[in-house]
C-alpha cells in the first residue's frame, strides 16, 4: 500500500498538471458516478487537490469532492493529452489540456459531501506531511497506551500517512524496538520520533521514494541507489548499521523488522 509521501506527490502534481483548468471526467469502468460531478457536458473546473494521510481529495467547481483511496492494488498513470483509450478497468480518467491521469484497481473513487469529508478527517490523526498538522494527540494518546509504538504508528486513526516501511526505520533509526509499549517511550524520544517521521516523509514526496540510509556512506547517486540498499532494516536479512540479524515476525497481521542489537527490548518495569 502506498505509504503518505506517495499520496502527497499525487497531490502535488495532479493538483499542478490539471488545477485552474476544465477536467474532462469519466468512468470507462463504470463504477465511479462521474457525470454526478462533471454534469451532462462532462467537464468540471479543478479547483484544488488536498492529502491527508493516504487519502486523496479532488475539489470541483460547485462543491463537489472526489475521495480517493489507493489501498493495496490502486494506481495512477499519467500521459500527455490526448492520451490513447483507457484500459476497461479505469476507474477514473480526468483529462485536462496537457495531461491525462487514469486511476485503476482505487479502494475507493466516490463523490462526498463537506460534512462526509470532515466525518473522514476526524476520524485520522494528524498527517505529518500537513501544514496543520499537531502532534499532540499522537504524544497524548501514546504516553499513556499499552500498545505497542510498532502497532501505534500503523494506526491511521493516531498518526496518518505512516506504513510498514516508515514504521520499520524511524523505530530502527530511533533505537526503539516495535514491541516497547506507548507508554514505555519517553516523551523526548516520542518528538524525536516524530520530527524524524515528518524529514523522512518530507525526503520522500522529493524524491518519490523512500531512502532511510541515514549516516551510512551511499556509493552511487540517491537515485541510483537499490531498493535493497535503501533501507536499515525494511526487508532485509542483515542490519545494515551492525551487521546483525534482522528479526521478521508478525505484529498485529503485519511484517515487522527489527534489529534486536540496535533496537533492544525494553524490559518490564523500565521506563
Amino acid at each position: 500500500m502506498p505509504e503518505g509521501h506517495t499520496i502527497h506527490r499525487a497531490a502535488r502534481d495532479h493538483e499542478q498538471d490539471l488545477r485552474g483548468q476544465p477536467v474532462r471526467i469519466s468512468s470507462p469502468q463504470g463504477r465511479f458516478d462521474a457525470e454526478a460531478v462533471a454534469g451532462p457536458e462532462g467537464e468540471a473546473r479543478l479547483l484544488r487537490v488536498e492529502a491527508c494521510g493516504k487519502h486523496l481529495f479532488y475539489f470541483f467547481e460547485g462543491e463537489q469532492i472526489v475521495h480517493v483511496h489507493l489501498g493495496l492494488f490502486g494506481k495512477f498513470k499519467r500521459r500527455r493529452s490526448p492520451a490513447p483509450e483507457p484500459r476497461p478497468t479505469t476507474r477514473m480518467r480526468l483529462e485536462g489540456a496537457k495531461w491525462t491521469i487514469d486511476l485503476v484497481g482505487p479502494t475507493a473513487c466516490e463523490l462526498l459531501t463537506d460534512e462526509e469529508m470532515g466525518e473522514l478527517m476526524a476520524r485520522l490523526g494528524p498527517d505529518p506531511l500537513r501544514d496543520d498538522a499537531d502532534p499532540a494527540a499522537f504524544y497524548r494518546y501514546t504516553a499513556r497506551s499499552r500498545a505497542p509504538i510498532g502497532a501505534i504508528l500503523m494506526d491511521q486513526s493516531r498518526i496518518a500517512g505512516v506504513g510498514n516501511v516508515y514504521r520499520a526505520e524511524v523505530l530502527h533509526l530511533e533505537g526503539i524496538h516495535p514491541d516497547t509499549p506507548g507508554s514505555k517511550v519517553p516523551a523526548e524520544k516520542l518528538q524525536a520520533l516524530w520530527l524524524l517521521i515528518v524529514g523522512l516523509l518530507r525526503r520522500g514526496v522529493e524524491e518519490k521514494r523512500i531512502v532511510t540510509t541515514r549516516g551510512l556512506t551511499l556509493e552511487k547517486p540517491r537515485e541510483r541507489v537499490s531498493r535493497s540498499e535503501s533501507f536499515h532494516v525494511y526487508g532485509r536479512k542483515e542490519c545494515r548499521s551492525c551487521g546483525g540479524e534482522v528479526v521478521r515476525y508478525m505484529l498485529r497481521a503485519r511484517s515487522v523488522y527489527v534489529c534486536e542489537a540496535c533496537q533492544p527490548r525494553v524490559e518490564d518495569g523500565e521506563g
